[in-house]
C-alpha cells in the first residue's frame, strides 16, 4: 500500500520558517536589496553567515555524521520559500544545495571534508556549470585536465561564482574542487541583478580531485533534479510576495472613492492568482517531499513542479507591477526585482518547456507531430 504524502508544513518547518523570516525582515529589507543591486556587489557576506551558520541553514541537507543538520529537502524548501519571497541575495541554491548535493552523491573520502566545511557555513562553493543546465538535459563538455589536476577550459553563466570561495568543476578525468581565486571570473549582465552570472575561463588552474568521471557526472545529473524540485519553492515564495504585497496595494488605493480592489475585474485577477499560487505551492510541496523521501516518481513530480510553478511566478510578478500602476514600474519600488528573478528563474534548471517535454516522456505521450508544410 503507498504511503500517504502528507504536503502540510511540521512544526518543525514553521519554526525554520519563522526564524528565517525574521532574519531576513531585519537584514534583507526591500531598500538594502536595492542598494546592493545597484552597487554590482549584490551578495550579503555578512546576512549569509547568519542564515548559513548560526540558523544553520547550510547544512540542512548534510548527514549529522558529516556536520549537517540532518534535514531533508522539505526544510531546504522552506528556507528557499522566505529567501524567494525576499528576493534576498546569497548562493544559498548554487552552494547549500546544488554544491552539497554533488558533493553528496559523489560520497568520497576526498568529498566529505568539504561537506564539513559546506555544512558549517563557512565555505561558499559553487558548481561551474551553466544556471540554464536542466535535469535529463544532456551535460556539457567537461574541461580539459592537462595531467595532475590542471585545468584548462570556460564555462558560461556560472551563478553566484563572485561569492565563491570553491568552484566544483565537472573535467575530463573526473570532478575538481577549483579555488575560486584561481579562476578567471568575467562578469555578465544578467536579467536578475541579486544572482549574478559570470564566465568562468581556467587556464592552468590546479584543482583537487573529487570523483571519477563517472561518478561525477551521475552526481551532477542528481544534484540538477533537486535543484530543479527545490527551485519551485523558490518560485512559490516569490509569488506569494508579489499577490500579498498587490491585495495590500489595491486595498489602500483610491479611485473614485472606492478602493480599486473592490473592482469587480481586480477582484476576478487576483481571486484567479490566488488559485494558482495554492496549486503551485501543492506542486511545490509535493516535489520537496518527493525528494526528501526518494520516491520512485520523483523525476516525474519535480518536472510537474517546474512546469507549473516557473509560469505562476511570472504571472504573479506581471500582474504586481501592473497591478500597482505607475509606482511599479519604478526603479524604487521591488517588484521589477520579483519581476527580473521570476524571468530568471523560469530559465534556470530548464524551462517550463523543457519540463513539459519531461513529462510527456514519463508518460510515454508521443511528441506533437508537425502539420506538413510547417
Amino acid at each position: 500500500m503507498t504511503a500517504r504524502t502528507d504536503l502540510l508544513y511540521s512544526d518543525t518547518e514553521d519554526e525554520l520558517r519563522s526564524a528565517v523570516r525574521d532574519l531576513l525582515t531585519d537584514r534583507c529589507a526591500a531598500p538594502a536589496v536595492l542598494a546592493r543591486a545597484e552597487s554590482g556587489r549584490p551578495h550579503d557576506p555578512a546576512l549569509w553567515r547568519t542564515l548559513a551558520a548560526d540558523i544553520g541553514a547550510a547544512g540542512l541537507l548534510v548527514p549529522e555524521k558529516l556536520g549537517g543538520q540532518g534535514a531533508g529537502h522539505r526544510e531546504a524548501a522552506v528556507v528557499l520559500e522566505e529567501l524567494g519571497r525576499a528576493v534576498a541575495p546569497v548562493p544559498y541554491l548554487t552552494s547549500a544545495v546544488l554544491s552539497t548535493e554533488i558533493l553528496l552523491g559523489c560520497d568520497t573520502a576526498e568529498a566529505r571534508p568539504l561537506l564539513r566545511e559546506l555544512a558549517a557555513g563557512g565555505t561558499v562553493c559553487v558548481p561551474a556549470v551553466p544556471l540554464t543546465l536542466a535535469p535529463g538535459a544532456p551535460l556539457p563538455a567537461p574541461v580539459r585536465d592537462s595531467g595532475g589536476g590542471v585545468l584548462t577550459g570556460t564555462v558560461t553563466t556560472v551563478a553566484d561564482a563572485a561569492a565563491a570561495d570553491l568552484l566544483l568543476v565537472l573535467a575530463d578525468t573526473g570532478l575538481h574542487a577549483v579555488p575560486a581565486a584561481s579562476a578567471t571570473l568575467t562578469p555578465l549582465t544578467p536579467l536578475d541583478l541579486t544572482r549574478p552570472l559570470s564566465t568562468v575561463t581556467l587556464e592552468g588552474a590546479a584543482g583537487t580531485r573529487l570523483a571519477d568521471p563517472a561518478t561525477a557526472r551521475a552526481a551532477v545529473a542528481g544534484a540538477l533534479l533537486s535543484g530543479a524540485g527545490l527551485l519551485a519553492s523558490e518560485q512559490v515564495g516569490l509569488a506569494e510576495w508579489c499577490l500579498t504585497e498587490t491585495v495590500r496595494h489595491v486595498r489602500g488605493r483610491y479611485q473614485f472613492n472606492r478602493p480599486v480592489g473592490s473592482f469587480q475585474a481586480l477582484k476576478h485577477r487576483l481571486a484567479r492568482l490566488w488559485l494558482d499560487v495554492a496549486s503551485a505551492r501543492a506542486a511545490a510541496r509535493a516535489a520537496a517531499d518527493a525528494l526528501a523521501t526518494a520516491a520512485p516518481d520523483a523525476p516525474l513530480t519535480v518536472a510537474v513542479a517546474q512546469a507549473y510553478c516557473s509560469g505562476v511566478a511570472v504571472r504573479a510578478a506581471e500582474e504586481c507591477v501592473q497591478l500597482h500602476g505607475g509606482i511599479g514600474m519604478t526603479w524604487e519600488h521591488p517588484a521589477h526585482l520579483y519581476l527580473k528573478r521570476a524571468k530568471a528563474d523560469s530559465l534556470a534548471l530548464g524551462t517550463a518547456g523543457h519540463h513539459r517535454g519531461l513529462v510527456a516522456d514519463f508518460a510515454e505521450l508521443p511528441a506533437p507531430v508537425a502539420a506538413p508544410g510547417t
